[in-house]
């Protein structure tokens, strides 16, 4: 995909020929692999301004290290585009995050320059330690390299690795590539303590009026002023060994270097080349952008964060001007009326205040709202002390990042009956992330915890009731998962209607088979319900709302009027929904019902839109339509009970 214009990159496939070039001529491979950056994910979208912050230490980096031998492993994986683009992957870079194409995230399968595939924060360090641990094993030289964001570093696991490798002693580099963002939050990036330690004392008036006093006179005295600026660069360095990072670090056992400009390719290699063959842990504290070189996303990291294709002169994305209402924005808006009703509900998230549309209550209620970082178990446990004190916590989390605290829910929330509210945002499947980020499991690892309620709403206006009604239940935790995107643009009420939990609602009656269905995949089974009339099929079409506690009323009523039943959920069909409506079934004694789980098989989906997955595994309206009827045609065979599972 590359372009004729790019003097050095054109004739850069992997880090071999990179490692050919001139140290000097790096700057302008720098600016060439930006350019390039901006050119493909304009067109295809993904994630981008943290790509933008790490292409010096990319470049830097494959420059050092004799990749693929060496092993590079980047914590979350997207600022790792730069990585991709240098390692054989430029000319498929037009692909990213589309059927079939490049993953958003680093992928063994994908690449032997990904060491480690990771699409959550917080695990290079744990992982590189075990690479090193394996290669003293097995009596090998290569070197290991941990590229770990500021944001990794909110999440326990990152200290739990550097407690561990500074016990070990392995042999093993972190690269610290501090952009002051550590929040995926409009409002305020910067929230993690050390980050803003550091950042308020170097900045100090009083320190750096010392430092330029100091260097002002010393300038006048000639070669005694010489010695005394040696003195008091010495000093410095022992003032920055105090109030920097770099302290937390050497307790931990890494040698600290740094804080370095990293944007500075030059420097870097320097960097690199002083610190490759030292022993023991070592840490590399490097400053950079993100979004650097592109002036909007500097302006606006979080906008530019992810995005969809955009104009990369303006860095503006074409708005839809029928555009329904993004759920996440729906359930932002309905917690905040819900604030405002009842002084004991606060909102907490880890790190996604946008992304979970909790910035609408941090923007109008501050007071009201936690962002803990990217500690999805500190945030649980966290909610469950609050909910001792007769708080209403609602802990708004991507579901895929809530599997990270699950111990947390069962252990804090759920033995101790704790009233704690989880609104799981991205259930399902979400995309062009892939199998890192798709919420496939929630339905399955929430439903087998004792004493949680779990729900899932249809549309927009049940979104809100749900909330609503998560927040009035009191008996112990409850959860609420919908997907990524937009609503279904049915009208909203004003105020709010508390559900009966448990209970069903019937939304298309019929004779011949009930499609049972649950959250978005309810107005698929409407719609597959229409394609089957055609066919002279009348199928009934139960939205149930709950799968636990699971409608038993609702699933009797069926049974004694149909032969057929179908299940519908974009969850793994182990443990989930349909499981719990055959649980149902057999509670009950039915033995004449030809039932049938249809959802997410039992391996993992990979990226692309969620229109090509669901079609792809036929759960969109027309696969619905064409398993219910394969149902039928298999009853007219098999009188006796059928338990059948996608």
């Amino acid at each position: 995909m590359s372009e004729p214009h790019f003097r050095f990159l054109d004739s850069i496939n992997y880090p071999e020929d990179l490692r050919r070039c001139e140290v000097q001529d790096l700057r302008k491979i720098c600016a060439e692999v930006r350019e390039f950056l901006v050119d493909c994910v304009s067109k295809t979208g993904g994630h981008f301004g943290a790509g933008l912050g790490a292409v010096e230490l990319a470049v830097a980096l494959h420059y050092v290290f004799d990749t693929p031998k060496d092993k590079l492993i980047w914590d979350t994986g997207h600022q790792a585009y730069p990585h991709k683009i240098l390692t054989g992957r430029k000319d498929r870079m037009h692909t990213m995050r589309q059927l079939y194409g490049l993953s958003g995230f680093l992928k063994r399968t994908e690449s032997e320059y990904d060491a480690f595939g990771a699409g959550h924060a917080s695990t290079a360090i744990s992982a590189s330690l075990g690479i090193a641990t394996a290669r003293d094993f097995a009596g090998h030289d290569y070197k290991v390299v941990a590229i770990v964001g500021d944001g990794s570093l909110t999440g326990g696991m990152a200290y739990e690795a550097m407690n561990n490798a500074g016990l070990l002693k392995k042999d093993l580099i972190v690269v610290l590539n501090d952009n002051g963002m550590v929040s995926l939050s409009s409002v305020r990036p910067s929230l993690w303590s050390f980050h803003n330690y550091f950042s308020e004392v170097l900045t100090h008036p009083t320190y750096n009026k010392f430092k330029a006093n100091v260097w002002e006179l010393t300038g006048k005295l000639d070669t005694f002023g010489d010695r005394l600026r040696s003195v008091a660069q010495k000093f410095e360095k022992g003032v920055k060994a105090v109030v920097t990072p770099g302290m937390l670090f050497e307790a931990l056992g890494f040698r600290y270097f740094g804080p370095f400009n990293g944007h500075n390719v030059i420097k870097l290699v320097e960097i690199f080349r002083h610190v490759r063959d030292l022993k023991g842990p070592i840490l590399i504290h490097v400053r950079t952008t993100k979004g650097k070189g592109y002036p909007p996303a500097e302006k606006e990291a979080t906008r530019l964060h992810g995005v969809t294709p955009f104009d990369k002169i303006t860095g503006l994305t074409q708005k839809k001007p029928d555009e329904k209402p993004a759920l996440t924005t729906v359930f932002g808006k309905a917690l905040v009326e819900i604030c405002r009703q009842n002084p004991r509900v606060v909102g907490i998230t880890a790190a996604m205040p946008d992304g979970t549309g909790l910035n609408i209550l941090q923007e109008e209620m501050p007071e009201r709202f936690f962002d803990v970082g990217i500690a999805e178990q500190h945030a649980v446990t966290f909610a469950a002390g609050l909910a001792t004190e007769g708080y209403i916590p609602v802990v708004a989390v991507y579901s895929t990042f809530l599997q990270r605290a699950f111990d947390q829910v069962v252990h804090d929330c759920a033995i101790q009956n704790l009233p704690v509210v989880f609104v799981l945002d991205r259930g399902g499947l979400v995309g062009a992330d892939g199998a890192t980020h798709h919420g496939a499991l929630d339905l399955a690892y929430l439903r087998c915890i004792q004493g949680m309620v779990v729900m899932a709403p249809k549309d927009e206006q049940e979104l809100r009731d749900m909330v609503y009604t998560a927040v009035q239940y009191r008996k112990g935790p409850i959860a609420l998962r919908y997907p990524r995107g937009s609503g279904l643009g049915v009208p909203v009420r004003e105020g709010f209607r508390e559900l009966e939990i448990g209970k069903a609602e019937t939304v298309r009656n019929g004779k011949d088979i009930a499609i049972l269905a649950i959250g978005n995949m309810v107005s698929n089974a409407v719609e597959a319900a229409t394609i089957l009339a055609e066919q002279g099929i009348e199928a009934e079409v139960v939205n149930m709302r709950f799968v636990k506690p699971i409608d038993d009323e609702t699933i009797r009523s069926v049974a004694l009027r149909m032969a057929c039943l179908l299940t519908v959920e974009d969850n793994v069909v182990q443990g989930g929904f349909g499981s719990a409506v055959l649980e149902s079934l057999n509670r009950q004694g039915f033995n004449n019902v030809a039932a049938k789980i249809h959802g997410l098989p039992d391996q993992f989906v990979d990226h692309g839109t969620p229109n090509e997955l669901h079609r792809m595994l036929k759960l969109d309206p027309r696969g619905i339509a064409e398993v219910a009827g394969e149902l039928l045609a298999s009853r007219k065979n098999k009188p006796a009970l059928e338990l059948i599972s996608s």
